[in-house]
């Protein structure tokens, strides 16, 4: 009986202890759950950004890779066009040359080569013309300084400075060293522009760098030559102690 009559007034004590418990516990819970759906909006936002990122990471990569393909296609299509003139002035030079005409012998020993006028720089090209060279000589960036060669060489075709860039293709090629493309640069130079003041110097650089590729014969017809074309020049000095060192 006793017992019955104690858990008769505990048990509405209890259920009241419980219900405050439940009652205060309440806010919690809805503070937790906030919490948790916040967490999950923000993790939710922080995958969209992480993906948008993923995407413009490939976007610029892709464009990177269209910018190096388009770079790649132009130079080829200089290589190609610069061989092909290669090609024709080996063509002609293999004819039979003409009968020299009464006059003064541009071979004599002493005389000067006829050198033509060609189209003088602006002040813009003589601009992008330093900032090559100030690639190539103070910054030593070869493989920037090619590219803007081509650039210039695309902008400012047939002027004085035009057969300076191919000129100065070849020695960067020529450092690197990429013999073959040495080779056909200072052959463009001179061939196709023989009439030009960097034509000697372009002339003994192809006998230096036939030499390096093995053709040694053809490096010593080439030295003869400068000696044979541009007698009084300084790369005839250049080409008549290469010769004498035994080189070639």
């Amino acid at each position: 009986m006793r017992k019955t009559l104690m858990a008769t007034v505990l048990l509405p004590f209890a259920l009241g202890h419980a219900g405050a418990v439940l009652a205060q516990s309440a806010p919690d819970v809805q503070r937790s759950a906030n919490n948790s759906q916040a967490t999950a909006e923000l993790f939710y936002m922080i995958q969209q950004l992480q993906g948008e990122v993923r995407r413009l990471q490939g976007d610029v990569e892709e464009q990177r890779h269209e910018i190096n393909r388009l770079q790649e296609q132009a130079r080829d299509r200089y290589i190609d066009l610069d061989q092909r003139i290669l090609d024709l002035s080996e063509k002609l030079a293999s004819r039979p040359a003409p009968e020299a005409s009464a006059g003064p012998n541009p071979a004599t020993p002493g005389a000067k080569p006829v050198v033509k006028d060609y189209r003088p720089p602006g002040p813009e090209e003589q601009k992008a013309y330093e900032e090559i060279q100030n690639l190539i000589h103070e910054q030593k960036k070869y493989d920037q300084a090619i590219s803007r060669i081509y650039e210039f060489l695309d902008k400012y075709p047939e002027g004085d400075l035009t057969v300076n860039a191919y000129y100065w293709l070849g020695e960067v090629y020529l450092v690197l060293p990429q013999l073959e493309q040495a080779k056909q640069a200072f052959t463009i130079v001179a061939t196709r522009y023989a009439d030009h003041r960097k034509a000697p110097d372009a002339l003994y650089k192809l006998g230096v760098t036939l030499d390096r590729l093995g053709k040694k014969d053809e490096a010593r017809r080439r030295m003869q030559e400068v000696i044979d074309k541009y007698p009084a020049s300084s790369a005839a000095d250049l080409a008549r102690k290469y010769l004498e060192s035994g080189k070639v």
